[in-house]
């Protein structure tokens, strides 16, 4: 039952960050900005975008949810106690919603490509280091931040080539 409230927690807090973080985006990329720009070729249709990042908020807060659990199960804490800055999980976590929330900010409204390329790169590279250090305590259960990692891959190429071709 306590991995199922972490889950729904985490599930909250990361579909709230994806909606503050698509509010911050403006008109995104139906805006005359966004359209004018040279795009990769590689580049999604805009409908996949909505079911990524739905499918990526599901599988990231069972993740979250499964390593939320391990980290009280080895530490014999109390799920309040998870949260507590003494670790680095919640640290972790935060940066994480400050990159993901602020690059649709940065990119978006802002029209700061390089900025926003910087900010991806952070993202991707603290996603990797959570599947790297949480990989021995969640075992095969990693698997379900790999599809975070490979669309921020893409993302973050997509992104590049918005730089170098704009």
């Amino acid at each position: 039952m306590k991995i199922l409230k972490l889950i729904s927690l985490f599930i909250i807090v990361n579909f709230g960050s994806l909606a503050f973080g698509s509010w911050l985006m403006g008109a995104g990329a139906s805006s005359q900005w966004y359209r004018s720009l040279n795009k990769a070729y590689w580049e999604p249709e805009g409908w996949v975008f909505g079911v990524a990042w739905t499918t990526i908020m599901i599988c990231f807060s069972i993740y979250l949810g499964f390593l939320s659990n391990e980290l009280i199960k080895k530490n014999n804490l109390r799920i309040n106690q998870i949260f507590s800055f003494k670790f680095n999980f919640p640290t972790l976590f935060l940066i994480h919603l400050f990159l993901n929330i602020s690059w649709n900010y940065i990119f978006f409204n802002q029209h700061m490509t390089l900025l926003a390329l910087i900010d991806i790169i952070l993202l991707t590279i603290l996603l990797f280091y959570f599947l790297f250090k949480f990989s021995p305590i969640l075992k095969f259960k990693s698997i379900f931040i790999l599809p975070y990692c490979i669309w921020l891959i893409i993302a973050t190429s997509l992104n590049l080539y918005i730089v170098i071709y704009n």
